[in-house]
């Protein structure tokens, strides 16, 4: 049976209008160093988000989600912060902001398998 390694994760998090400082989970992102693993799973609830925003302030946060993912995963035209390495990254991810985008504070936990934890949040958290 494979080991157990320490991973963290944030909640993401849409916050329409942080003045009002009220949010909606949509997503989740997990890290461990030991594995080189970085991922998240982004799911946006439209019919719920409405209640928070316009429709064209939605279209925006979703840019910023897909955004969000592309840096994650490192993708080509996910900018200069999506070239770094997975570590810096999830830092850059979940540092302290007021955006409409944010991340939970991190919290740390092991598993033997970083995808089955990732999903098994995001249904726990988000869905």
């Amino acid at each position: 049976m494979p080991g157990k390694h320490v991973f963290e994760y944030a909640v993401v998090r849409v916050v329409p209008r942080v003045e009002r400082e009220e949010f909606m989970n949509v997503g989740v992102v997990l890290f461990c160093k030991k594995l080189n693993f970085l991922a998240a799973i982004i799911t946006v609830n439209e019919e719920k988000l409405c209640c928070f925003t316009s429709y064209e302030a939605m279209q925006v946060i979703k840019a910023n989600l897909i955004a969000f993912r592309q840096i994650c995963e490192g993708t080509p035209d996910s900018g200069p912060i999506g070239q770094l390495d997975e570590a810096s990254r999830f830092r850059w991810l979940t540092a302290t902001r007021s955006t409409v985008v944010q991340a939970s504070k991190v919290h740390p936990g092991l598993s033997a398998d970083p995808t089955a934890t990732l999903e098994k949040l995001h249904a726990d958290l988000v869905l």
